[in-house]
């Protein structure tokens, strides 16, 4: 990632009550001084001054009295309270970073998975324990309270947490930071089951107050689309072009504080929300078209109203193209117009932006910032590109062919007709760049997670077991601390306290299955897991296929030889795309086979199948803490990376995964004994492909087995299956689900035998042959994305 070396980190001098510096001071009128420190938010974390502020934001912010305060209500109000000193600190640092003026880093990102904030923001401004006495005192549980809050739907897989983790990773750094993004009104989707399938539901998540983003109405950016292009000659006689559009869209923002942990650093996120030039057409309504009095409107705010509309059709691809332009054009102008306010030379901008370009959906970023330089502030050609390329960095997140944005030339010409020049005259063929410059551009990172998020709030009753053997917190920003675990791997009171909190992170885990779905599980059982989005190169298909095969042996045992066998729970969860057929019928088959396997009582319980619904971020640290074995089967050569076994790994969990992605260097780092890895070999999977597609390669035996159950109507019509199976036989089996199968069966006996060894197995859980898990944190100096860089 292109971001500022550790010197263009901010230090934070000491500050006033009021924020301003004594120079600053000097020249304030003394009343008006006065009168500010009196105003100022009081930044005392005690308990009796949290209540104050609660109270007054129960009796003003929300108008409620005592007698009329919920849970709902008791969260609006503490947030407000956190809020109150989150925008403190994020007044202060904007105004350090204008003082210091350094280089600046801006990730742009479509998605930032957040979570919820409430929790986040007490852990890292370390107010929870105060805070949450006050809220007792009042009446309330803290577990109560930060349960009411909604997930913010600003994305969907590990593109977008990973977004939110280095977020939080910069600012605990002291970066100086932002992120820019969009504010969906309904995010990807909430996800319910009917009949086993996955239906989608708006997530209408900004219903109610949303006191973690600060509208900034003045701050608004005129977006245009279409239009044509005029070319002249200018006063030096140069060949300039102008762009010109009726089709205009404003985009406002609205801003997200993120704190930094141990930090008086709180960085931002800009939101742009699109909103239309005229929102209301009075002379049409006048007339009686009411439809057409705000067809505008619903024209603009289509483009913010859904992440990732579905492009199966033209509209559709249409609509993901004007997201894109609207989000990185208006971000740009943002960049410079903060840049222009220093009034340095355009020489000087690589030295003081650096833009990150999270996957592919921002790359029109680039040919903007052309435009911008050489069309409107007259820079030259060379000159300009010059600039552009000292200033962005991207990062590729994977290599399959639907993760690339592709847009019809047609559609892009009339669109956007300025950018479709610019980018003929740029001519950049991607394969012949990076034959060109090789090494010298292209690097391959692996991303990173927080651990404040992922094991500080996640699994608190682990991180403080942790804190209280090293005597501090400081592992938090330095996970290399979490070596001097090793004296204690003979410490049996610590091994039993280790076991303790798993266990109870199991129970929790049962306790939201059974509420959310009805189905019982023992948390005794072996909690086996796969979560994440539903696709067939990460190969949920082939979990639920082995899951059919180990229910099909339970159903020949005898009851002596069912109670010898290791109890499972197969837990899955993750939304499929919209308009992606394939995995919605993975999500449909796991159901199927669930509602046969857990109402079989002759197996005894000895296998049971769950699929959570609507998986998101709140979700996964209910999950992750309760793994036994979490699964990372992608077809080797396909993740980048991924950051789910990180998670998992963190939080005391085995693996049980390919040859793949960080799967790797994971199993570098914690060693043969605790990772159990199968399956062929990247280098091995075009040869096999090649195989598939011209020789006549049988099924595996187990798997056919199954395929033949499932053709059998053991669950459900067989016909609504046919095109999962198609994918192995017709479709040649791509992801080489036949050719890993065996060796994937193997690998869960070896879970097996194992688990069976409990005290050995939580041994294993407890301590990891190496502990030194430095590279899973980007806060360890590692600020770059997934997979390749350049």
């Amino acid at each position: 990632m292109s971001t500022p070396d550790s010197s263009s980190r901010i230090r934070y001098h000491k500050r006033t009550p009021t924020g301003l510096t004594k120079s600053e001071q000097a020249s304030w009128d003394p009343k008006i001084l006065s009168l500010w420190e009196k105003c100022a938010v009081d930044e005392n974390s005690d308990k009796e001054n949290f209540q104050k502020t609660f109270v007054r934001h129960v009796t003003t912010t929300l108008a409620r009295s005592a007698y009329n305060i919920d849970n709902f209500s008791a969260y609006q109000a503490t947030a407000h309270t956190v809020r109150d000193r989150l925008i403190k600190r994020w007044n202060d640092t904007q105004q350090n970073h204008t003082e210091a003026d350094p280089k600046r880093v801006y990730y742009l990102s479509l998605e930032f998975l957040l979570g919820r904030s409430l929790d986040n923001a007490l852990l890292n401004l370390g107010l929870k324990e105060n805070f949450g006495e006050g809220v007792k005192d009042l009446g309330f549980r803290m577990e109560d309270v930060l349960d009411e809050e909604v997930d913010a739907a600003l994305g969907n897989g590990g593109l977008g947490r990973l977004a939110a983790c280095y977020m939080d990773s910069l600012a605990t750094l002291d970066y100086p930071a932002w992120g820019y993004g969009l504010r969906y009104t309904y995010g990807i989707f909430q996800q319910r089951l009917k009949d086993g399938y996955q239906v989608e539901f708006p997530d209408y998540w900004l219903n109610f107050d949303n006191p973690w983003e600060l509208a900034r109405l003045d701050v608004v950016v005129d977006i245009q689309f279409g239009g044509s292009v005029n070319e002249y000659t200018d006063e030096k006689g140069r060949t300039r072009y102008l762009w010109e559009s009726n089709d205009v869209v404003k985009a406002v923002a609205y801003d997200v504080p993120i704190p930094g942990y141990g930090t008086k650093n709180c960085i931002n996120i800009r939101l742009w929300n699109s909103k239309p030039k005229r929102q209301f057409d009075l002379g049409r309504f006048n007339e009686g078209q009411y439809e057409q009095a705000v067809q505008e409107q619903m024209q603009a705010e289509n483009i913010t109203a859904v992440l990732y509309p579905n492009d199966n059709h033209m509209v559709g691809k249409e609509l993901r193209l004007r997201q894109q332009y609207f989000w990185v054009a208006a971000s740009l102008h943002d960049i410079v117009r903060r840049f222009k306010k220093s009034e340095k030379p355009w020489s000087k901008f690589p030295d003081q932006v650096a833009i990150q370009l999270n996957d592919t959906h921002p790359t029109l970023a680039i040919v903007e910032l052309q435009r911008i330089l050489v069309d409107l502030e007259g820079v030259s050609w060379d000159d300009a590109w010059d600039i552009v390329t000292r200033t962005f960095a991207f990062t590729n997140h994977t290599i399959l062919p639907e993760a690339m944005e592709k847009w019809p030339v047609p559609m892009v010409s009339y669109l956007l007709p300025r950018h479709m020049q610019i980018i003929f005259d740029i001519n950049l063929i991607f394969k012949d760049f990076a034959k060109f410059f090789g090494s010298e551009k292209f690097i391959n990172v692996t991303n990173g997670i927080t651990p404040r998020r992922w094991l500080h709030q996640a699994n608190p009753k682990l991180g403080d077991l942790i804190t209280e053997v090293l005597g501090s917190k400081d592992w938090l920003k330095d996970l290399s601390l979490l070596k001097k675990l090793e004296p204690f791997a003979d410490d049996k009171e610590f091994k039993k306290r280790w076991v303790a909190v798993k266990r109870s992170n199991k129970v929790r885990l049962a306790e939201y299955i059974k509420a959310h779905t009805g189905i019982i599980i023992d948390p005794n059982a072996l909690f086996d897991i796969q979560v994440k989005r539903i696709h067939e190169y990460k190969r949920q298909f082939m979990n639920i296929l082995s899951v059919i095969h180990r229910y099909n042996l339970l159903k020949k045992m005898s009851s002596k030889e069912r109670s010898e066998v290791v109890r499972r729970a197969v837990i899955f969860g993750g939304k499929a795309a919209p308009g992606y057929y394939i995995a919605k019928l993975v999500i449909k088959l796991i159901n199927s086979v669930a509602d046969v396997v857990n109402k079989d009582e002759s197996i005894e319980d000895a296998l049971k199948v769950v699929f959570i619904p609507d998986y998101n971020v709140s979700v996964a640290e209910i999950i992750i803490p309760a793994s036994d074995i979490s699964q990372h089967i992608s077809t080797a050569g396909t993740e980048a990376s991924g950051t789910s076994n990180m998670k998992f790994v963190l939080n005391g969990g085995l693996i049980l995964g390919t040859v793949d992605g960080a799967n790797i260097e994971i199993h570098e780092e914690i060693g043969d004994d605790n990772i159990f890895m199968f399956g062929n070999l990247a280098d091995q999977v075009e040869d096999l492909r090649h195989a598939h597609r011209y020789r006549d390669v049988p099924i595996d035996p187990a798997l056919q087995e199954v395929i033949n159950d499932i053709e059998a109507g053991h669950y459900g019509d067989p016909h609504i299956f046919s095109p999962l199976i198609h994918t192995i036989t017709i479709g040649k089996d791509y992801y080489l689900l036949s050719d890993d199968f065996g060796s994937y069966l193997s690998a869960q006996n070896l879970v097996d035998e194992a688990y069976k060894d409990q005290e050995d197995w939580e041994l294993i859980k407890a301590l990891p042959k190496n502990t030194a898990l430095t590279f899973l944190d980007p806060n360890n100096n590692n600020l770059g994305g997934e997979g390749m860089t350049f």
